[in-house]
């Protein structure tokens, strides 16, 4: 009589499907945290090149103000921006420097994002 071979490893990949699965999952927490700063980084970012936009037309009081308000509900802080018009051709440039701190299991780090938005006047 002839048996049918069969494989003697029931349940054997079990072990690394779960090893593969804390990996994705760790991967995916790592990443949301972080991700989170640059997130926060675009944001800021489209808003300075927003008002870099609207420039011709507001003061630059106006646009600090509009800026600082922004800041403080993505970052909880406002950082000081730098607004400077001139040049030739006559632009406008908004410059900002901040750090944000992540602290996850087996990892610490300062980010230190500077983000800058330029413009034609």
């Amino acid at each position: 009589m002839v048996t049918p071979w069969r494989c003697g490893r029931r349940g054997g990949s079990t072990l690394g499907c779960l090893v593969t699965l804390a990996l994705f999952v760790a991967a995916l927490y790592y990443g949301v945290h972080i991700g989170q700063v640059y997130l926060r980084y675009y944001q800021l970012l489209d808003a300075m090149r927003f008002q870099a936009l609207l420039a011709p037309s507001l003061e630059d009081d106006v646009i600090n103000r509009r800026l600082r308000l922004t800041a403080d509900s993505l970052l909880g802080h406002s950082p000081r921006f730098r607004i400077n018009r001139g040049g030739r051709p006559r632009r406008i440039t908004i410059e900002t420097e901040y750090s944000e701190r992540v602290e996850l299991p087996l990892f610490k780090h300062t980010f230190v994002l500077r983000p800058r938005a330029e413009q034609p006047l």
